[in-house]
């Protein structure tokens, strides 16, 4: 791996450390109660109040840390419902029959023609705003794009030679599964599944913000920023904070990725 390949998964590790590192701090210490409007409206930075108030008096640092749990569970939650899902349904695309297959291809293109954000809107619509089912409704349209490239990737590797030597062998489908088809796939889904997560955040800050994500009082970066912005030219710290830690995390989770795909796949490292 290169010096500035290096470089930059260093970089998106530390953003992401940072993000988390304030994530665990919060279940530990918060400066104020997330309810807690004593501080003023509007407050600005200094003293007591780290990075200010917002517009009901609430203590900004604190509103950011509680924000910074609902990024990281955002997207995990929809990482692990994404790649459960994906993985699942692109293993049984990988093994099915020639129709079955174009059938499945079929239904995973028409699923990724649609945005993330838009399918996520709808799920949520339908299914009533809340954290579990923002999660869920990320998840599920992250699914579609696991599933589809799970799909190529055992296709690949069930034409190998070494699978139909452990077919001759006698070794049964599902231990060739476990035992070969996983973990070829395992370093090419989860650098996916990283870049997914990053796209996870911005659709639950961008779910919070249309009022579609998690319902007050917890809260979130995307609902932050829509209520700061009647008051950005008074009190722009309300807007920039969230704003600046949301770009943050995503990049560093990008980066990270990006170092991942270099660091499992010796070729990019020449």
């Amino acid at each position: 791996m290169s010096r500035r390949r290096s470089l930059h998964l260093a970089a998106g590790l530390l953003l992401v450390a940072v993000v988390v590192g304030g994530v665990l701090l919060s279940y530990l210490w918060l400066p104020f109660a997330p309810d807690d409007t004593s501080g003023g409206r509007l407050a600005p930075p200094g003293g007591d109040h780290l990075l200010g108030t917002d517009k009901l008096g609430r203590d900004l640092f604190t509103q950011l840390l509680i924000g910074g749990r609902i990024a990281i569970g955002t997207a995990l939650g929809a990482v692990t419902v994404g790649g459960v899902l994906g993985v699942s349904f692109g293993l049984v695309a990988g093994f099915a029959t020639r129709w079955l297959d174009d059938a499945a291809a079929v239904l995973l293109d028409i699923l990724i023609a649609f945005p993330t954000l838009l399918l996520a809107m709808l799920i949520v619509a339908g299914a009533g705003a809340s954290l579990a089912t923002a999660v869920i409704a990320i998840g599920l349209a992250m699914a579609a794009v696991v599933a589809r490239l799970t799909r190529v990737l055992v296709k690949q590797i069930l034409a190998r030679d070494y699978i139909t030597a452990a077919r001759v062998a006698g070794i049964s489908w599902p231990r060739i599964v476990v035992s070969h088809v996983l973990p070829n796939i395992a370093p090419t889904v989860s650098v996916n599944l990283a870049l997914q997560a990053g796209l996870a955040v911005l659709a639950e800050a961008s779910l919070s913000y249309l009022g579609l994500g998690t319902p007050p009082p917890n809260a979130s970066w995307g609902r932050m920023l829509y209520e700061a912005q009647a008051t950005v030219l008074v009190a722009p710290v309300a807007a920039l904070a969230p704003g600046i830690a949301l770009v943050a995390l995503v990049i560093g989770v990008n980066l990270t990725a990006d170092g991942l795909r270099d660091f499992t796949d010796p070729r990019r490292s020449r």
